[in-house]
């Protein structure tokens, strides 16, 4: 990639939120980057806690600013892990962001569209990464399914710590333990890394989805598939996503589950659908049927929780089961969750950089989904659905169509 004449400013604050222990950029990136002729300025000890040092940043050609607010006044491009939205502590970093500056972090814009409205009146050109299409090219991009698989690691290993019990069977002298059965309900990528983690723990682990397609891979891991008497018709969306089905259909769902649940030692949700609040999956009464000692790990916390009792960021006991609600298990795996964030962050901006310079192709499906905010305007049609805009006509190119339309309007 040839070098520009003037450089590009990408700027790294740290995250705003104190128990964000990820890092939007570590080293390895910054140097493919700076190689690319881009200026990388991280903000003193920014990648410290997932254990990337200022010294490695340097060592990369990356340059370590102390002031955070002309870090972000110089900066052309902002990459955060959780901005707008999505990181409630960083209302003051909306206000140090300049107008013509571009945003790429994750931005949880279907839940709350306000943020979003209100940088976009700053002049800034905002993107969310969790939009990224489902699309073959856009893999590499993709930060739910990244974060997603670490998610899904983690909440078994929470799970085999609260649990009175060990996973695997075990032939002793002491006599033969019997294994673990722990319920994985949700397939997706969260759900499939919990059910390949728990297998590799001995346990006997089953796997449920609404959606019929994934059986195969759900026992290409070694579970069984759980089948319950209740129809799912298009259950899925064209994104790839589990689509939100309707109370009934969720009431039927909980009545077919209660007997499976309640003779699990484990039960693992997972089904979140985006920008919605989660489905209730488990109720009071099948926690109540669960025997004493059976934990219940909860990765929908943040969308109010799979399970009628969870309460966000908090661990409760209920009838002698453990029920947890972590929010940001990604977190607490910040290493490889910082280098995979990064990966994905990495190759979305070598979409947006060409030749050096900052190059937005309206006609890019990836750059299209993801753009949220550009020339003073909201220009994603789902996010100005939930402000109570007018849908704008379909961008192509960079002709500023949609702009136009909006300003129109």
């Amino acid at each position: 990639m040839p070098i520009a004449e003037t450089p590009l400013i990408i700027a790294v604050p740290s995250e705003a939120d104190p128990a964000e222990k990820r890092v939007a950029l570590v080293p390895a990136s910054v140097a493919q980057l700076v190689k690319g002729g881009a200026t990388v300025r991280i903000e003193a000890n920014a990648g410290l806690a997932a254990g990337f040092p200022d010294a490695q940043y340097v060592e990369k050609g990356g340059e370590i600013y102390v002031d955070r607010e002309q870090l972000f006044r110089k900066a052309d491009i902002v990459l955060q892990v959780k901005a707008l939205g999505a990181n409630p502590d960083g209302s003051d970093d909306n206000s140090l962001l300049q107008d013509g500056q571009v945003l790429i972090s994750s931005c949880d814009p279907l839940t709350f569209p306000e943020p979003v409205k209100a940088v976009a009146e700053r002049g800034v050109t905002a993107f969310a990464l969790e939009l990224v299409p489902r699309i073959t090219r856009a893999q590499s991009m993709d930060i739910l399914s990244s974060m997603a698989t670490v998610a899904g690691y983690r909440a078994v290993l929470l799970a085999a710590t609260a649990a009175p019990r060990m996973f695997p069977m075990l032939m002793t002298a002491a006599g033969t333990l019997k294994p673990a059965r722990v319920l994985v309900i949700g397939a997706g990528v969260a759900g499939l890394q919990a059910i390949a983690t728990a297998k590799r723990l001995g346990a006997v682990v089953l796997g449920y989805d609404i959606r019929p397609a994934v059986r195969e891979q759900v026992e290409s891991l070694g579970a069984k598939f759980v089948e319950l008497d209740v129809q799912a018709e298009q259950s899925e969306t064209t994104g790839g996503y589990a689509k939100q089905m309707d109370e009934d259909f969720y009431r039927r769902q909980r009545e077919a589950m209660q007997k499976v649940i309640a003779e699990c030692d484990v039960v693992i949700t997972t089904a979140a659908i985006p920008g919605r609040k989660a489905p209730v999956l488990v109720t009071k009464d099948m926690v109540e049927a669960m025997a004493e000692g059976s934990v219940i790990v909860d990765l929908a916390a943040e969308r109010g929780g799979n399970c009628e009792l969870t309460v966000p960021g908090k661990t409760i006991r209920h009838n002698g089961v453990e029920i947890l609600g972590p929010c940001n298990l990604p977190s607490d795996v910040p290493v490889h969750a910082s280098e995979m964030f990064s990966r994905n962050m990495l190759t979305f901006l070598q979409l947006l950089i060409k030749d050096g310079q900052l190059n937005i192709d309206m006609d890019d499906e990836i750059v299209r989904e993801t753009l949220l905010s550009r020339r003073r305007q909201v220009l994603n049609n789902r996010v100005r659905e939930l402000l109570e805009m007018p849908p704008l006509p379909l961008p192509t190119a960079d002709s500023g169509e949609a702009v136009a339309a909006a300003e129109a309007v």
